[in-house]
């Protein structure tokens, strides 16, 4: 099967030769060791002989100092580090000190149109061979967001005290994501198969609020956001991590074709849970623990956790580490003994 055929037979429940894959996201730190553990020179290469089927297209958003769409937003009071791995989120936020929702439009909000590269984001969507289900990367964390907005801490207390002017925040936040990403639909127009969207509202142990606060606050937004991908007759792959069982219902009703990812160790988050609950309702992403055994396991035992799920999802599920990002503390045996027993 071609690397799409298979990614679509997977999401939709179809006989596969082999459940798809995808590999993640690896960041810069862990690039050096797969790179010569592998013999080769980039993650592209890297995919080809794994045998990976998404091949992820990060949007180009050019807005210094962090240069990507996760950061768009310099909500921190204090100087800070802003870069896609060291984000602001618990520092003390612009909208701290202000309880007016008329007062929104007071953050210099940017613009996406002067920052997101159209010509680029073309260019990478068409350089990827049809044969991928290609991928765009784009986030959209609303949520997160407007707790940086605010300071978590603090925008949860807002969400609850003073509901409007949390609705004004994170209501701006997601009116520049859809601009944003209606901008990257047209640049790729034909070229992508799938989105990848998401907040992290889950924990090791459950939600980080309640069920009722996600579907008044969070998803109206989320809701937005994926019809507006819909319409472009894409996929969505929604993400958050942790434990976010209570609310996989909702995200099928919104929407979502798949449930990303499966954090193996968190609760209700394993395979026979989600087979149980939701089999050929959605489609799932991960299930290969990384918080433990690709870190610290065996080669073997990830080989023998990959067989037990594929007899748990022969399909629906693409099999994936349980966090997008490779970080450098898992070796590089371990991720050919991931793809050793997907293709097996």
């Amino acid at each position: 099967m071609l690397h799409k055929d298979r990614f679509l037979a997977t999401i939709h429940y179809e006989k596969v030769d082999r459940p798809a894959s995808w590999l993640g996201l690896p960041v810069p730190a862990a690039e050096p060791a797969l790179n010569r553990y592998f013999g080769v020179s980039s993650v592209a290469e890297l995919k080809e002989i794994l045998d990976d089927d998404i091949f992820p297209i990060e949007v180009p958003y050019h807005y210094p100092p962090s240069n990507h769409i996760a950061c768009a937003f310099d909500f921190a009071k204090k100087k800070h580090l802003d870069t896609p791995d060291n984000r602001t989120l618990t520092a003390p936020g612009f909208f701290e000190d202000y309880s007016d929702p008329g007062d929104v439009e007071k953050f210099n909000w940017p613009d996406p149109s002067k920052y997101l590269d159209r010509d680029e984001s073309g260019r990478l969507a068409r350089s990827v061979s049809d044969d991928y289900a290609r991928m765009g990367i784009l986030w959209s964390a609303h949520f997160q967001d407007a707790c940086s907005a605010f300071g978590m801490e603090h925008a949860l207390v807002v969400m609850l005290t003073n509901p409007d002017m949390f609705r004004a925040v994170i209501d701006r936040i997601t009116a520049f994501y859809l601009q944003a990403n209606e901008i990257f639909y047209e640049a790729t127009r034909g070229y992508l198969d799938a989105i990848l969207i998401g907040n992290d509202f889950g924990c090791q142990t459950g939600l980080m609020l309640t069920p009722e606060s996600i579907r008044e606050f969070v998803f109206p937004g989320t809701k937005k956001l994926i019809d507006q991908a819909k319409s472009y007759g894409l996929k969505v792959m929604h993400h958050s991590c942790g434990s976010v069982f209570p609310v996989i219902s909702d995200l099928i009703e919104l929407g979502a074709d798949i449930i990303h990812p499966i954090q193996a160790l968190a609760k209700d988050m394993d395979a026979y849970s989600l087979k149980d609950n939701f089999d050929r309702k959605v489609a799932f992403c991960g299930g290969i623990d990384a918080q433990y055994l690709l870190v610290n396991g065996k080669p073997e035992e990830v080989e023998r956790k990959v067989k037990e799920i594929k007899d748990i999802f022969p399909t629906g599920l693409i099999f994936s580490p349980s966090h997008e990002a490779i970080l450098p503390d898992i070796p590089p045996e371990n991720v050919e003994a991931l793809f050793k027993a997907i293709r097996s």
